[in-house]
């Protein structure tokens, strides 16, 4: 077996199973945020956080074969653990830069929710205090 197999081999190995479990931890804890912007609403909270985690994937596992094909010549041992730790390094920094766009994201859907239900509460003060007709 050359360097080449070897290395696709293991980088798939390691990059899947980064991906299977950034996507697991995500969407476990991601249920909680998504409870609250959705107003309790469970079966709407689920949907997304099932599609955000299929969308998820498609991009990572995407992008983790996209860029299997590694250049140039492995010829020994050292070759093929530096060309890996760059390709792998690459993608938990691409599985960061995810994660953090999808807690901003959040965060800002949160915070939309807290003001919606806000002026709600603010409107339902106001009708109580302020009567018609008067």
């Amino acid at each position: 077996m050359n360097y080449h197999i070897l290395s696709y081999i293991v980088y798939l190995g390691i990059t899947i199973s980064v991906t299977v479990w950034v996507a697991t931890t995500l969407f476990k804890n991601g249920k909680v945020f998504l409870l609250d912007i959705f107003d309790q609403n469970k079966l709407i909270a689920q949907s997304v956080n099932q599609l955000l985690l299929v969308g998820f994937y498609l991009v990572n596992l995407g992008y983790v074969i996209i860029s299997l094909k590694i250049i140039g010549e492995i010829d020994n041992l050292q070759m093929l653990i530096e060309k890996l730790s760059f390709k792998v390094g690459f993608i938990i920094l691409i599985l960061g830069g995810m994660h953090f766009f999808n807690l901003f994201i959040f965060f800002r859907l949160r915070n939309k929710s807290i003001q919606r239900k806000a002026n709600t509460t603010t409107e339902k003060i106001l009708v109580k205090k302020i009567p018609y007709g008067k």
